[in-house]
C-alpha cells in the first residue's frame, strides 16, 4: 500500500457482513446516487459481504445473517483475541438452533472471514480515498469495527466515518470514545451529513464547522439527529451497479438474481409500539408518492433485469400503497414484492396488493392477547390480528410474523388468553416465538420501572463478545435487564411449546389444500377442518347459516349481523355463532365475529 495523499477528494463506502448477500445495500446505493448528483466527489462502493458469502457458502451465510449472535461471535475473536473461548461457546449454542448451521466449525469459519478480509484489504488501493465510510445496521457492528481497524493499519491517516441505525446517538458516541479506528459518526440520515463532512474535510476546515449531527472524535456530543430529506420524491434512484459488478466477481459461475431493496417511506406512521427502537435514526415520518415509486421500480427492473423487490420500510404508507399496487396490477409484468405492513383486515385490499405483485409480508402481529396488545400500544386487537392472517392466506400472500413472549409485566391471564387463541390460528402460517429483548431507546427502555424492570445491564451475550473493561463503557443497541424475567420465562413456556406444535403441524402436512377451507354450493357450504393428531372434520352449513358465515369473512359486530339478518333473534344468532366458535371455525372477541375458513 502507498501512503501518498489522494490527488482528488474521493469517498469509499462499505457494507460488511452480515448484510443479506442477495440484496445490494440500499444505504450505500442511496448515498452514492445522492453524492454523484450533488457533488463532484467520486464515490466508490464496496460489498465485502459478497466475498464472505462466496468463501463460507451462500446457504451458510444466509442463515448466519439471520442469527445475529452467531454472526457477531465469528468476528469477536478477530477484534478481541481474548474473547475466543467465550465467542466459540456462544457460536455453537446459537448454531444448534438451525440444522443448516449445526455442523459448522468455528475455526474454519473464522479462517474464511479472515481470508475474505485479507482479500478485500490487499486487493484495494485505499490511498485513493480522502474519506471512508461504513454503514452499520443490525448484525454489522463487530465486522465493521474489525474491518475499520485493518483499514487504519494500512492507511493510518484515512478518516473513517460510520453511520446507520446501529450507531445512533449514545451508541455512536460510545463507539467513538472506545475505538481508535473511528473518527466520525453521522447521527441520523446520511445524505446531507456525509456531503457536509466531505466538504469540511475537502476544504480542510476544522471540526468546529461541522453540524451537531456529525460527531467527531474527542468532542462533547449532543446527540442531535439529522432531520434528513424532507421530500423523498426529490431523491435520486439508488445506484446498484457497483453491487452487480462485485456479484459477478464473487460468484462468476453462479450469478443469482438479486432482490432489489426499495424505500417507500422513512420512519413509521404509527411509531407508538412500546418495544420498538427501529426509528431512532429518523426524525418525522415521510413518504414517496406512488407515482415516484412505480417509476423507480420500472427503472430498476429494466436496468438490472430483476423482478424481485423488498421494501425496507418499517410499515408501508397505506393510501400510497393502495395506489402503487393498483397501478402495478395494470402492467403486464410479473413483479414479486416483500413488505412489512401493519395489520390489514379488509380482504379486498390484500387481494389488490397480491394482483400488483405482493407475495409475502411481515406483519407486526406481536400478540394474540388484546390486553397485552394494549400494553404494547400496538393499536390493534386480537381479532384484527387474526383477520390479517386469514385475509393474507385467502389472498395468496405468505404472512410472516412474531409473537413476542416474556414481555415485561405480562400477566398469567394474558398468557392463558394467548394459549386459547393459538387454537384458532392453527390453519394459518405459523408465527415465530420471539423472546422479548430490550432495545436501546425504546419506550420500555426509557421508562423501565413502568414495566417492572429494576435494572438495565449489559446483555449477557454481549458479555461474551466484548472484553469486560471495554463493555462497561459502551452503550449497546440490545440491553440486558433485571426484573420479572425469570417469572416471565416460566410463564411463557407453554406458549413456546404450543407454537412449536403449530410449526410442526404445518411442516408435516402433505395436503395442498388449506387446513381450514370451504367450498360454496350456492345454498350450502362445505367446510373442511384439519386438526393436530386427530381426524379431519367436515361441517355443512345450509341456507341462512351459510349466508351468516360468509357474511363474517371480514370482522362483523353482532349489530351488523343483526342488521343483515333481522329475521333472526339476537339470542339465536349468538347461540349459532358461539357454536361455530366452539368448533374453532369462527373467532369471537366481545361482540365481534370472524369466520376463519378460506376459499382456496
Amino acid at each position: 500500500m502507498h501512503n501518498s495523499e489522494p490527488a482528488t477528494f474521493r469517498i469509499g463506502l462499505a457494507s460488511m457482513p452480515w448484510s443479506i448477500f442477495n440484496r445490494p445495500s440500499i444505504q450505500l446505493a442511496a448515498l452514492k446516487a445522492y453524492l454523484d448528483r450533488n457533488s463532484d466527489y467520486q464515490t466508490d462502493l464496496f460489498h465485502p459481504y459478497l466475498q464472505v458469502a462466496a468463501n463460507i457458502g451462500a446457504e451458510h451465510y444466509h442463515f448466519l445473517a439471520l442469527n445475529s449472535w452467531a454472526g457477531e461471535a465469528l468476528y469477536a475473536p478477530l477484534l478481541f483475541p481474548g474473547q475466543y473461548a467465550a465467542a466459540e461457546k456462544l457460536f455453537y449454542k446459537e448454531c444448534k438452533k438451525n440444522p443448516v448451521l449445526q455442523n459448522l466449525n468455528f475455526q474454519a469459519c473464522l479462517n474464511a472471514l479472515q481470508q475474505s478480509l485479507d482479500q478485500w484489504i490487499d486487493s484495494s488501493d485505499f490511498t485513493k480515498y480522502s474519506l471512508f465510510g461504513f454503514s452499520i445496521c443490525f448484525n454489522q457492528l463487530l465486522a465493521t469495527l474489525t474491518a475499520a481497524k485493518r483499514l487504519k493499519e494500512v492507511q493510518p491517516n484515512l478518516p473513517i466515518v460510520i453511520g446507520g441505525s446501529g450507531c445512533v446517538g449514545e451508541i455512536g458516541s460510545s463507539l467513538l470514545k472506545n475505538f481508535d479506528q473511528i473518527d466520525y459518526v453521522i447521527n441520523g440520515e446520511g445524505e446531507d451529513a456525509l456531503l457536509q463532512l466531505a466538504g469540511c474535510l475537502d476544504k480542510q476546515h476544522d471540526n468546529s464547522s461541522l453540524p451537531s449531527t456529525i460527531l467527531p472524535k474527542g468532542a462533547i456530543h449532543k446527540y442531535d439527529c439529522a432531520k434528513g430529506i424532507s421530500d423523498l420524491n426529490s431523491l435520486p434512484v439508488p445506484d446498484y451497479q457497483p453491487y452487480f459488478k462485485e456479484m459477478q466477481e464473487s460468484f462468476p459461475d453462479n450469478n443469482f438474481i438479486p432482490v432489489l431493496p426499495l424505500e417507500f417511506s422513512r420512519g413509521c406512521w404509527w411509531n407508538k409500539c412500546k418495544f420498538c427502537n427501529l426509528n431512532l435514526q429518523w426524525r418525522g415520518y415521510r413518504k414517496k408518492s406512488a407515482a415516484t415509486l412505480v417509476q423507480e421500480v420500472r427503472q430498476q427492473a429494466k436496468r438490472h433485469q430483476c423482478l424481485d423487490f423488498c421494501f425496507t420500510d418499517n410499515a408501508l404508507p397505506p393510501q400510497e400503497t393502495d395506489t402503487f399496487f393498483q397501478e402495478l396490477s395494470t402492467l403486464d409484468t410479473d413483479f414479486d414484492f416483500f413488505a412489512e405492513l401493519r395489520v390489514i383486515t379488509k380482504p379486498d385490499v390484500l387481494k389488490s396488493y397480491r394482483q400488483g405483485g405482493l407475495t409475502s409480508i411481515q406483519v407486526g402481529i406481536e400478540s394474540l392477547s388484546s390486553s397485552l396488545l394494549k400494553k404494547m400500544e400496538k393499536g390493534t386487537r386480537c381479532i384484527e390480528n387474526i383477520a390479517a392472517m386469514r385475509q393474507s392466506a385467502e389472498a395468496g400472500i405468505t404472512l410472516d410474523g412474531n409473537l413476542i413472549c416474556e414481555f415485561p409485566g405480562s400477566s398469567n391471564e394474558e398468557v392463558k388468553e394467548t394459549l386459547t387463541n393459538l387454537d384458532f390460528v392453527l390453519p394459518f402460517t405459523p408465527l415465530s416465538s420471539a423472546s422479548f429483548f430490550l432495545g436501546h431507546g425504546s419506550p420500555v427502555a426509557n421508562n423501565p420501572k413502568a414495566y417492572g424492570i429494576t435494572a438495565i445491564i449489559q446483555h449477557k451475550k454481549n458479555q461474551k463478545l466484548f472484553p469486560a473493561e471495554l463493555l462497561q463503557n459502551m452503550c449497546m443497541l440490545i440491553k440486558g435487564y433485571r426484573g420479572d424475567k425469570a417469572k416471565q420465562q416460566k410463564l411463557w413456556k407453554p406458549i413456546h411449546k404450543k407454537i412449536k406444535q403449530w410449526q410442526d403441524f404445518h411442516k408435516n402436512r402433505n395436503n395442498i389444500q388449506p387446513p381450514l377451507s370451504y367450498r360454496d354450493g350456492g345454498d350450502f357450504l362445505l367446510i373442511r377442518q384439519e386438526q393436530i393428531d386427530n381426524a379431519t372434520l367436515r361441517h355443512r352449513l345450509h341456507g341462512t347459516s351459510r349466508k351468516i358465515y360468509l357474511f363474517c369473512r371480514s370482522i362483523k359486530s353482532i349489530q351488523e349481523i343483526q342488521n343483515e339478518f333481522p329475521q333472526i333473534k339476537k339470542v339465536t344468532l349468538l347461540t349459532f355463532l358461539n357454536d361455530l366458535a366452539a368448533k374453532k371455525i369462527l373467532f369471537t372477541e366481545d361482540d365481534l365475529f370472524l369466520a376463519l375458513a378460506i376459499k382456496p
